[in-house]
């Protein structure tokens, strides 16, 4: 058998062993092929997938180099290197193969930071999955603009890296967005989050306290009215209505509310909350529930 026969018969059999979850052994094999046939952008690009998304970087670039080099037409490997290129922080190489792609980035070795547009993520694809919007500020990385739940480990603000390809759509105000998977956190924000329990009289005092906020520029959401939960099935696809799974938290819409707050000041949020209760509405309890420090020592 030709060296280039054996190479593909062992690049058939490390994908198999990928599908079975074998990523070791896939790795090894496909390392195996690429010594009998060294210039395979296929092989190339699966080790390349393979240490995407174990968040081996360096690797990933590496392979999707040699991908593009041996096939310099393939959107996927070409997409695959930027991100590793960006998660690596080589603005260059990013650049480059973004203009590569026809997007309208210019060159240069500055991060990108522009406006491309409204997008929901995947916090948490493989394990509790939850989908907040974000604000892309390249074609992979977000800035995270709901307050997402502690134990997705994420908070407002958060820039994210994310996948290249879309998993499913949302739906806001006629238009249909792509979701992408995230990969990982790129930046921190300086946000912790915080879960306030309140005793209220009517919607007019949620919507007070909204405001006051608001204008001291503290973001804050009512999650007893805006939070929906998916099953997997929406989740990954288009969300139906009668396919909404109910949410575990306590989301009454009577006289107790439940309202998520993100800032890095927690006296800053006490005093609003002094300033707006009265006799009739008050705060039962204020809890951080997930704390920016924990990233101090990433």
């Amino acid at each position: 058998m030709a060296d280039q026969d054996l190479a593909e018969a062992l690049h058939q059999q490390a994908m198999a062993l990928h599908d079975q979850g074998e990523d070791e052994q896939a790795l090894q094999v496909y390392h195996r092929a690429l010594e009998l046939d060294w210039a395979r952008p296929e092989t190339h690009y699966n080790i390349g997938l393979i240490h995407k998304y174990r968040g081996e970087w360096e690797e990933s670039l590496k392979h999707n180099q040699y991908a593009v080099q041996f096939n310099p037409e393939d959107e996927a490997s070409n997409w695959n290197l930027a991100i590793a290129a960006t998660a690596l922080q080589d603005w260059r190489t990013a650049r480059d193969v973004w203009q590569r792609l026809g997007l309208s980035i210019e060159a240069g070795d500055t991060p990108i930071e522009a406006d491309f547009g409204m997008t929901p993520i995947r916090l948490n694809p493989d394990d509790s999955a939850e989908v907040v919007w974000a604000r892309r500020i390249d074609p992979v990385r977000a800035r995270l603009l709901n307050i997402p739940y502690a134990e997705s480990g994420s908070c407002y603000g958060d820039v994210v890296l994310h996948d290249g390809a879309s998993v499913g759509h949302r739906e806001y105000n006629g238009h249909q967005y792509p979701v992408f998977n995230a990969l990982e956190l790129f930046q921190p924000s300086p946000n912790s989050t915080y879960e306030a329990r309140l005793q209220i009289g009517s919607q007019a005092d949620i919507d007070e306290l909204l405001s006051l906020l608001e204008q001291r520029q503290i973001a804050a959401e009512d999650w007893s009215r805006s939070v929906r939960v998916l099953c997997k099935q929406c989740s990954e696809g288009t969300p139906h209505e009668h396919h909404d799974a109910p949410d575990e938290r306590p989301t009454e819409l009577g006289n107790e509310r439940l309202l998520a707050i993100a800032s890095p000041d927690e006296a800053a949020i006490r005093e609003v909350l002094e300033g707006w209760s009265t006799a009739s509405r008050n705060l039962i309890d204020l809890q951080c529930t997930l704390a920016a420090d924990q990233f101090e020592e990433d």
